[in-house]
């Protein structure tokens, strides 16, 4: 029987092969996103089995589980590891034309060379064959990351965060670049007056700072920010709703901490002159230091309390929102512009009706003195597929430059999810080789492989000079 994921997948040209072949398949991965715990790096963590790699924290398979009725005891419940990977491999099949039935079998083939489709009739010898070889050094967390060619990633962390275990990777030699990015949010949800105080004590403990007022408060964050670039961090990220860009004046945001710490409650403009007064001045910390600032935009999360109350965030409740961002995001990009003040930029969009607003927010604010300044981000999440790739690489193309793109990202959990890189580039060449056999685009397969290389690797490489 022929493989499902064979050499040419998704690859539908002579072109498209030649691409992919001769100039993409075989580029190291610069992952300058995701959500890989770097403590799993530094020990160098083999995984008990495939569940506990696979399965948890994993919401993209807990939601596919969910839509098929599986009870949440085999989820995020107590069944034991088995018996929620046997649900999850009678799920698959019902995957069909959801991305993560192409994701499941790359992942799969790579590391752990199974063509096999995951069914229930093939999961117990699946499940045993990966779960040994995840036992073995070979398949150590860091030799999966040498498996899948990673040269540099870049985990994301909280402003408190001591970051040791960055610090004993780095002591430890290992070869491929593991980086912290700066992500503040939690300094940010004033709304919620009593999370909100108790990150401000853990925040003036992790800076050493005595935080009395808003002025200290900035000070806390800027000694943070200061340890990050120590520690070799060169991104910040945000995940927001939307971008927060209220006037405001330094009297009005003093008063609002000060109400804050008194455990007041805020109005909601209130709340948001302080989350857009917060957003200038860490972007101006990113913009004095040559960082890039990340802003993910456009999720409403945590839409089932009685779930969240059961699990927690992060259960695979979240979902696309709906607000205004244009107006907001031009007014704050607009302000960093005007100040000098505005950093290399990258743009995700989680609603797809905001696609085009978004590329085209970004062609407002490029600079003469740097190629692709402002960056229309991958796609994101929910439009992290194929349909969702070719779109964001079609708005790109029509709104901007698509070969100054620095390309693909994971966003994952996962040590896995490294086949996503090997997803958008065979994406990526087949769009460039339809073009090519349509006559739209010359056959000049030394330019067009440049160009492929460009995105897939070399692009990020000069854009984020790590």
């Amino acid at each position: 029987m022929k493989k499902f994921i064979g050499d040419n997948f998704l690859l539908h040209s002579k072109t498209a092969v030649k691409l992919y072949h001769e100039y993409a398949k075989d580029l190291p991965i610069i992952d300058y996103h995701n959500h890989l715990p770097p403590e799993e790096i530094a020990s160098d963590k083999n995984f008990e089995n495939l569940t506990k790699i696979w399965l948890d924290g994993d919401h993209y398979k807990w939601r596919a589980m969910r839509a098929n009725g599986i009870d949440e005891k085999y989820i995020t419940g107590d069944a034991n590891d088995f018996e929620k990977f046997q649900k999850w491999a009678e799920t698959v099949p019902y995957t069909l034309r959801n991305p993560l039935y192409h994701w499941t079998h790359m992942e799969l083939q790579q590391p752990f060379g199974i063509h096999t489709l995951l069914n229930k009739e093939t999961a117990t010898k699946i499940y045993e064959d990966c779960s040994e070889k995840l036992q073995t050094e070979q398949y150590s967390v860091r030799n999966l990351l040498r498996k899948a060619n990673v040269e540099i990633l870049c985990t994301t962390d909280d402003p408190i965060d001591s970051l040791e275990h960055h610090q004993k990777i780095k002591d430890s030699g290992f070869e491929i670049k593991v980086l912290p990015t700066f992500r503040a949010d939690k300094a940010m949800v004033i709304e919620d007056v009593e999370t909100f105080n108790i990150y401000v004590a853990a925040l003036s403990k992790a800076s050493d700072v005595d935080i009395i007022d808003y002025a200290s408060f900035c000070q806390a964050l800027e000694k943070r920010h200061d340890f990050f670039h120590e520690m070799g961090c060169r991104l910040s990220d945000h995940g927001l709703d939307r971008i927060y860009a209220e006037d405001y004046n330094e009297q009005e945001v003093t008063a609002i901490f000060l109400k804050a710490t008194l455990k007041k409650s805020l109005t909601e403009i209130e709340v948001f002159k302080f989350k857009s007064a917060v957003l200038v001045f860490l972007a101006t910390l990113d913009q004095e230091k040559n960082w890039v600032q990340q802003f993910h935009l456009g999720a409403l999360r945590n839409n089932n309390s009685s779930m969240m109350q059961k699990i927690g965030a992060d259960g695979g409740y979240d979902s696309i929102g709906d607000v205004e961002q244009a107006k907001p995001l031009s007014k704050f990009l607009n302000k960093l512009e005007e100040k000098g003040k505005l950093a290399k930029t990258i743009l995700y969009n989680l609603n797809p009706k905001d696609s085009e607003v978004f590329a085209a927010m970004a062609g407002n604010f490029n600079s003469e003195a740097i190629a692709g300044k402002m960056q229309y981000g991958a796609a994101w999440w929910f439009l992290d597929q194929k349909d969702g790739m070719e779109k964001q690489m079609n708005v790109l193309s029509n709104f901007g430059l698509l070969s100054r793109f620095i390309g693909m990202l994971t966003d994952s959990r996962s040590f896995l999810s490294y086949s996503r890189h090997e997803y958008f580039r065979r994406i990526l060449c087949n769009l460039l080789g339809e073009d090519v056999e349509r006559g739209e685009l010359p056959k000049d397969i030394e330019l067009l492989g440049e160009i492929v290389q460009d995105i897939c690797y070399y692009n990020a490489k000069n854009y984020f000079k790590f």
